[in-house]
């Protein structure tokens, strides 16, 4: 009877999991090209959405395409018996001492959060950036549709909203339209201000700057290929655990790699048509993107966007010179492109937004021994463990091994010198938080 009532037990939980995955796979089902083009067309109809262009009519400039970008996350709100709070940020930038603003204004982003029914003060955010700009960045009155520079962007994050506002998650998610994005990551900084100043627990940040172009300036045509940027360790590091990685590891281990590696992981489980690349990178060579302010504060965070990037459609007046056409144009835009896009974020959002806090302390030892030896606090919420290792050489976490509800577990006949290792809390439904890297030395 018993052997019965546990084989039930396993049955009940497979179930239960198998569930859960296929909610995954509807999430990728339910993102919408169409809404998507709609909403990329319905921005760039705003003409100009510089950061410091017009801010009072009702069809042009920055104010229009904020206020329509709220509204929109209201109606969502509606739909979902008012499961989002909607409400402006903002931050007064001075012209004194920036010399990529014209004036002085506020930058105001637009929020909308989804509190989560376990944990509400976890949060998991989707950015994309509201404005866009012309070759000049300072031209303000100019025509700047910006249709994938970023209004592809800023749609896949409505429309994540869309899609993942029909099911309750245990941690919160935040969507958001970040400002001022090109005179200076202006947004983003106040954003991350404002969280540490409410003393958010955030997961991470997935910042969506360009998501819908697949015609490379290099010739090259792939609409299956995305880059994920991420930084190898926090900018906040302490010189103590600076001087740990030299004798210990975790050059490529910081807990923005952590949320890079989650990401690839996901989108290989659950949309394995798609090529994540993994950039070892914080942005582009010598170019920055909004999540980069977080990452400033010891958020974990990372770029999301397309592979192959045509520089004569970025930051370009809209023209035609020696048979070359320029401009962020709504043509140049594919949107099946920007609805696959979309759905790696929203999957990813749900997995974080499903799954139990990770440990914070997790110890290794293991020295001069045939075996590694893994420590760490239970948290809430976790029903279980799973040890991961790699070679030190391998960019994704290629080995795991599930330990169940305890707090410390010996890898026999795994020496710890030729592997790094990490552990992750599984919920009762299946979902995983990201890795952590160890953080402290037993002897």
């Amino acid at each position: 009877m018993k052997k019965l009532l546990f084989i039930s037990l396993l049955l009940l939980t497979y179930f239960a999991t198998a569930q859960n995955n296929q909610k995954i796979y509807d999430i990728i089902n339910d993102v919408s090209a169409e809404r998507i083009q709609k909403d990329i067309q319905t921005l760039v109809n705003f003409g100009t959405r510089n950061t410091f262009s017009d801010t009072v009519s009702t069809t042009r400039g920055i104010g229009a395409a904020r206020r329509w970008i709220k509204s929109e996350f209201e109606t969502i709100s509606e739909s979902c018996n008012n499961c989002l709070n909607v409400f402006y940020q903002k931050d007064f930038v001075s012209k004194e001492g920036n010399r990529r603003v014209p004036h002085d204004a506020w930058v105001v982003n637009v929020v909308a959060v989804q509190k989560g029914t376990k944990y509400p003060n976890r949060y998991v955010i989707m950015s994309g950036d509201i404005d866009s700009r012309a070759s000049n960045t300072m031209n303000f009155t100019i025509d700047a549709p910006g249709a994938n520079d970023n209004a592809s962007g800023m749609a896949g994050t409505i429309e994540a909203a869309r899609v993942l506002s029909k099911y309750k998650f245990e941690n919160s998610i935040i969507y958001v339209g970040l400002s001022g994005e090109e005179q200076g990551l202006f947004g983003g900084a106040g954003l991350a201000a404002y969280a540490k100043e409410k003393d958010w627990d955030i997961i991470g940040i997935l910042n969506n700057d360009m998501i819908g172009n697949i015609k490379g300036v290099d010739g090259v045509i792939d609409n299956r290929t995305f880059r994920i940027f991420s930084e190898p360790v926090p900018a906040n590091e302490t010189e103590r655990q600076r001087k740990s990685r030299r004798f210990y590891g975790g050059e490529v281990d910081g807990i923005s790699r952590q949320l890079a590696r989650y990401i690839h992981k996901n989108v290989k489980t659950y949309m394995p048509e798609m090529n994540p690349m993994m950039i070892y990178r914080l942005d582009r060579f010598g170019r920055g993107g909004h999540h980069r302010p977080f990452n400033d504060l010891g958020f974990a965070g990372i770029r999301i966007m397309e592979a192959h990037e045509n520089y004569t459609q970025q930051h370009q007046d809209i023209r035609e010179e020696n048979g070359i056409k320029y401009g962020d144009v709504i043509e140049h835009v594919n949107f099946d492109y920007a609805k696959k896009l979309t759905a790696v974020n929203a999957i990813n959002l749900a997995n974080l937004a499903w799954a139990p806090p990770a440990p914070k302390s997790v110890a290794i030892g293991g020295i001069v021994e045939a075996s590694a030896k893994l420590k760490w606090e239970k948290v809430d919420g976790a029903k279980g463990y799973k040890i991961y290792w790699r070679d030190t050489t391998s960019p994704t976490w290629d080995n795991s091994r599930y330990v169940g509800d305890i707090s410390e577990f010996t890898l026999d006949g795994i020496v710890i010198d030729n592997y790094f290792f990490g552990i992750s809390s599984v919920g009762e439904k299946g979902f995983e938080s990201p890795v952590v890297f160890p953080n402290s030395v037993m002897r």
